[in-house]
């Protein structure tokens, strides 16, 4: 089973035929993807479910529907086992962008976390679950799908956010701080926290 947002909304890839409740279930091979989004974003359902016989083949088959964007990200903590948070379009989220030329998922994450906040000495410790959310970008949906990585770092240095990409703050946010943030947050990230 897997999960992609739209908004705070899931679409559930799933083999699973359930009864209808809060949700309305379509068959994934015949699916229309821009009316499912219509649905999600203009009525009170909680979710859509998109079923397929073959497990195998739910992502697969899902990620055609729309244009794909690769991005890496970090969740990053200090000696001190704090996290680093960026706020952008005023929501708390986790430093991530799209990946650039030819280099890896894990050079894309740890350039990304750097870039927005201006960590340095960060270390991959583990990869972290990978995300899926749509977006809308030039009046056109995309499936964003983001690699992410659990990274160390001893840097205590002042943070900068990247205005140019329109982050207004950088902060180190212990576990209290974490999730008082995450009330103003997407959904994708409270599953990583």
């Amino acid at each position: 089973m897997y999960t992609i947002y739209v908004g705070d909304k899931p679409i559930i890839l799933t083999t699973k035929v359930e009864k209808e409740t809060d949700f309305k279930s379509f068959l994934l091979k015949s699916v229309n993807i821009g009316k499912v989004i219509k649905i999600l974003n203009s009525t009170d359902l909680r979710a859509v479910h998109l079923i397929h016989n073959n497990p195998d083949k739910l992502l697969k088959h899902f990620l055609k529907l729309l244009p794909n964007v690769v991005a890496g990200g970090g969740k990053a903590y200090n000696a001190k086992n704090e996290v680093l948070f960026i706020y952008r379009n005023n929501k708390w989220d986790l430093p991530k962008g799209k990946i650039e030329g030819k280099e890896s998922i894990e050079e894309t994450a740890l350039r990304e976390v750097e870039e927005e906040t201006g960590v340095d000495g960060l270390k991959i410790t583990k990869p972290l679950p990978t995300t899926y959310h749509i977006f809308k970008r030039n009046g056109k949906h995309r499936i964003k799908i983001t690699y992410w990585f659990e990274m160390k770092t001893k840097f205590d240095g002042k943070l900068y956010p990247q205005e140019k990409e329109g982050i207004t703050k950088v902060e180190w946010l212990d576990q209290k701080a974490a999730q008082e943030a995450l009330e103003n947050s997407y959904a994708n990230i409270r599953n990583l926290i």
